[in-house]
């Protein structure tokens, strides 16, 4: 431990809090630039929102969620105008503070005349959302699962899962919620470091019983009833791909700010917390995302009044050190200097398969292009020998990985969603200035013409009205004032109106893919007329 920093290079930087622990300059980090920020409460709420604009039914994951107090009039229209539409529906809301953990300022209401408003909301922002009043159930305890994943890069994109991780249990037998058990914190919110001070909370040896157990044990025991615990695992990962595809675009802006391209910098990574709740049909839902999980192993028992000493956690042990431990095995820098020479060794060996699209084949030894068939084939058996490759690990003596790559792997099912990452790449191609994350005016104007956006029906002066009306709104709320301009959830609505006026019969995600393309085509002539005027 070097608290107050290091003189000479690491390898690896584990990092306590955040990216800016210490300053650094080679090497990898365990934390990316900006991760703090955007999976807070009300960040990642407007990064989903995003993706359900696009993709309402791919990300039906995460609860209806309003911002407070900006949204609080918009939360009060619209759930009245569900409750007339609907006399029977009696929702129940929850309201988390935006920058709060640990269960802390957590609470339940039943209208939105509830809220507390006074003085508390206005200086401490909040999310409220649809509480989900039909969790499952186990041993009639509500409980959330804590899965741990690896973001091990960010471009190209890549994900690990944790084969294991921990279920969190509610200490109070679960009742829906009325005006009457709304106060029950023990009942209805399944934070650990709440339920740890419950009565009722049970330490135990055994990962199967307990108020912390493995998640695991949970699917051996649904397993047990005839449930499809496979079709679980894969609703769950593809709500982690999801939920990071929503998080990289911001992530790159901040990523290009603190290590510019083309600059020496520490390469990222990142161990994140996702907290999932199953309802009571086995749908996962998204709860929260947690840049810095804890990663304790141990738990404190009071030995006599005041008197503490540090107990071991087998649940937590067993979980938790083999995420650490095969984190480092995943990033270990020789293992990547192993694996580039072996690349090499075998590129050169198959220059013309690789280079060419073609195969050997093995009956009359002439080389044939790949059809569409044969070529997804291949790359079926390629991801299926990386995971192979990372199972083994190339350390004797040590268990088999236990975590799973989702993405690349699964790459071709989720790559159609990744609308927002294209349309982040042109604000940060428009940026100008390295190391800034708003665009300004003059650039805003550069991209309209760039891209041939303006016409005698959207002129100029309108390309400057519009910046001017979204910018001042999005600055109106709060976000980052350190620096002027547009910040890229500012530039995603402007572009999604761009996308609008100019595709005005299809549907939304059809309208932004039909204006990315037409960006990316007249970006790339461009490019072209540069390269051959810069030859010329």
């Amino acid at each position: 431990q070097f608290p107050f920093g290091r003189r000479l290079p690491c390898d690896i930087y584990w990092h306590g809090v955040s990216f800016h622990d210490n300053n650094i300059f080679s090497g990898q980090v365990n934390k990316f630039p900006g991760m703090t920020e955007m999976v807070r409460k009300i960040t990642l709420s407007r990064a989903v929102r995003t993706m359900q604009d696009l993709f309402p039914l791919e990300y039906n994951f995460y609860p209806r969620s309003w911002i407070l107090p900006e949204e609080f009039p918009l939360f009060v229209a619209e759930v009245r105008m569900m409750k007339d539409s609907d006399p029977s529906w009696k929702p129940t809301f929850i309201v988390k503070p935006d920058g709060g953990c640990q269960g802390d300022g957590i609470y339940l209401i039943k209208d939105p005349s509830d809220i507390r408003l006074t003085g508390s909301i206005q200086s401490r922002p909040a999310v409220v959302q649809e509480y989900i009043c039909k969790p499952l159930l186990v041993d009639k305890l509500k409980f959330d699962i804590r899965l741990y994943v690896l973001l091990k890069s960010l471009d190209p994109l890549e994900i690990y899962i944790a084969k294991d991780g921990l279920s969190r249990f509610c200490t109070e037998p679960y009742q829906e919620p009325t005006l009457k058990n709304l106060h029950q914190v023990f009942m209805h919110l399944t934070n650990y470091s709440l339920n740890i001070h419950s009565g009722n909370f049970i330490h135990s040896d055994n990962v199967n019983t307990g108020s912390k157990r493995t998640f695991s044990s949970i699917l051996c025991r649904l397993s047990s009833r005839g449930a499809d615990v496979k079709k679980l695992w894969s609703d769950i990962i593809s709500l982690v791909i999801k939920t990071i595809i929503a998080l990289t675009p911001e992530l790159k802006v901040y990523y290009q700010s603190d290590i510019p391209a083309g600059k020496p910098g520490p390469t990222c990574f990142q161990i994140l917390g996702f907290d999932i709740l199953l309802m009571k049909n086995l749908k996962p839902m998204l709860l929260e995302v947690n840049a810095n999980p804890s990663m304790r192993i141990e738990h404190e028992q009071e030995l006599s009044p005041g008197v503490f000493e540090n107990v071991p956690s087998p649940v937590d042990e067993e979980v938790k050190v083999a995420v650490i431990r095969d984190t480092l095995r995943l990033v270990d820098p020789q293992k990547k200097k192993r694996k580039d020479i072996q690349q090499n060794i075998d590129s050169c060996k198959n220059e013309v398969n690789v280079r060419h699209n073609y195969f050997m084949c093995s009956r009359c030894q002439t080389l044939e292009p790949v059809s569409g068939a044969k070529e997804e084939l291949l790359e079926a058996g390629r991801a299926e020998r990386a995971d192979q490759d990372a199972t083994k690990g190339a350390e004797p003596g040590l268990p088999s990985l236990c975590l799973k790559q989702v993405f690349p792997k699964y790459a071709k099912q989720f790559n159609y969603l990744r609308l927002v990452d294209r349309v982040a790449a042109l604000f940060i191609r428009f940026l100008g200035v390295k190391g800034t994350t708003k665009l300004g005016p003059t650039a805003f104007r550069t991209f309209i013409r760039n891209c041939k956006l303006s016409n005698s029906n959207f002129s100029m002066a309108s390309v400057d009205i519009l910046y001017i009306d979204i910018t001042r709104r999005w600055n109106s709320m709060g976000i980052d004032h350190k620096e002027s301009g547009m910040c890229l959830q500012a530039f995603v609505e402007a572009f999604f109106c761009l996308a609008q006026k100019k595709f005005k019969s299809l549907p939304l995600h059809e309208q932004v893919a039909s204006l990315i393309d037409f960006c990316e085509y007249h970006l790339a002539a461009l490019d072209e007329k540069r390269l051959v005027c810069g030859r010329g």
